[in-house]
């Protein structure tokens, strides 16, 4: 964390996020921001959110590293860890030591933490309208726990997640459930997208992801609209790569 009061750093992060929300905006870029925000604000070695479709089955939407990813993913194979829980009972999860308490609790879930470098790990419900939309992911790389205010931090950004997806939208069962297929939908042709990059670029997940994401920043596209463009339009697609293999290296030509 930076000499900053981090409620002047927390204002400066919610008012540039709801100004995001002012104007046109992409959901799963302003998530990723959200992600990289909540980690820094609470600081934690990462954070990711997942999201629940209409069955009831979460997905990952953002996540800022890979260990994160991995682990969050990890979760939803495994059925078990504190998003899941959070999501099941619409309360915040917070295990200040995953030790053999945690493990009793999560059995494949703790070691698979343990072994990726965690050593606490927090969650906070996203809900709207009395519906628990999914859960924001913390995960520590020591010991520590979320007070008060750290809740409250956290809560705060899993609201402006629920607006961001809701997108302005009464948060009814009726126009809620349009709006999380719409971002699952979205986050999916991202993560085609991503592997694409990654085969054409031989690189990793991540930095195709920051190509991807840095490119529509520059070039002033949405993220998805980007993806989808890569994706399902073959005739500009060669162009498109080009464009975008300059950008990550400009030295091509």
């Amino acid at each position: 964390m930076t000499d900053t009061p981090r409620e002047e750093l927390v204002l400066d992060a919610v008012n540039s996020l709801v100004d995001s929300l002012l104007v046109d905006f992409d959901v799963v870029d302003l998530l990723t921001e959200l992600t990289e925000r909540s980690a820094h604000l609470l600081d934690v070695a990462a954070a990711g959110f997942l999201l629940a479709d209409p069955f009831d089955r979460l997905h990952l939407l953002a996540a800022t590293t890979k260990q994160a990813r991995d682990l969050e993913i990890f979760q939803l194979q495994m059925d078990q860890g504190p998003c899941v829980d959070c999501y099941m009972t619409g309360a915040p999860v917070s295990v200040a030591h995953l030790d053999a308490d945690a493990e009793a609790r999560w059995p494949q879930f703790v070691p698979e933490a343990v072994a990726g470098g965690f050593a606490s790990v927090h969650a906070v419900p996203m809900r709207a309208a009395g519906i628990v939309l999914g859960a924001l992911g913390l995960f520590g790389t020591s010991p520590g726990g979320l007070d008060h205010a750290d809740l409250l931090v956290a809560q705060t950004l899993a609201h402006i997640a629920c607006v961001t997806i809701l997108q302005g939208q009464a948060p009814t069962p009726s126009t809620v459930l349009p709006q999380l297929r719409a971002a699952l939908a979205g986050r999916t042709v991202v993560e085609q997208a991503k592997g694409l990059l990654r085969e054409v670029l031989d690189v990793s997940v991540e930095e195709a992801f920051t190509v991807l994401r840095g490119y529509s920043h520059a070039n002033g596209q949405h993220l998805t609209d980007l993806a989808r463009q890569l994706m399902n339009d073959r005739y500009s697609r060669p162009v498109l790569i080009a464009e975008i293999t300059q950008f990550a290296d400009p030295s091509v030509h």
